[in-house]
């Protein structure tokens, strides 16, 4: 088991590596603000289950949207990645398939990036609950 979470350290190394070559401007910050995404919308549904929004939009500064596009990046995927094993770290469910969408924007707010995270809007509550047993026939 030692062996595997050295592998795990090793891989998250080297995905933190190619995004901060990827990104040139704060890489970690982004990833770590989609798990802070993941983590604030969490939502508890019993002792053994907590459901995470499913949905995220990562929205970049121009320069930098532009930036990635020109070397051809397919940052929506590294981004899907790591969102994928932290979820899995802390034995998160997702609301349904998980997408990570990466667009350009004018409006960021702090000039380089800005994330939203919601379950997809044909999920519904009762899509929460635990299911049932059905009772058994005597």
């Amino acid at each position: 088991m030692e062996t595997l979470s050295r592998w795990e350290r090793a891989i998250e190394r080297w995905q933190e590596g190619l995004l901060t070559r990827m990104f040139r401007s704060e890489p970690v910050e982004l990833v770590e603000a989609l798990r802070r995404e993941c983590d604030d919308h969490a939502v508890v549904c019993g002792p053994e289950r907590v459901v995470v929004p499913n949905a995220y939009d990562v929205e970049l500064a121009e320069r930098v949207y532009g930036e990635l596009t020109r070397r051809g990046c397919t940052v929506g995927q590294v981004l899907t990645d790591s969102l994928l094993r932290h979820a899995e770290k802390n034995r998160y469910e997702w609301a349904g398939p998980l997408t990570v969408h990466v667009t350009w924007s004018r409006e960021v707010p702090n000039g380089r990036y800005r994330v939203a995270g919601n379950p997809m809007a044909h999920i519904r509550a009762d899509g929460f609950t635990a299911p049932v047993a059905a009772p058994v026939p005597e």
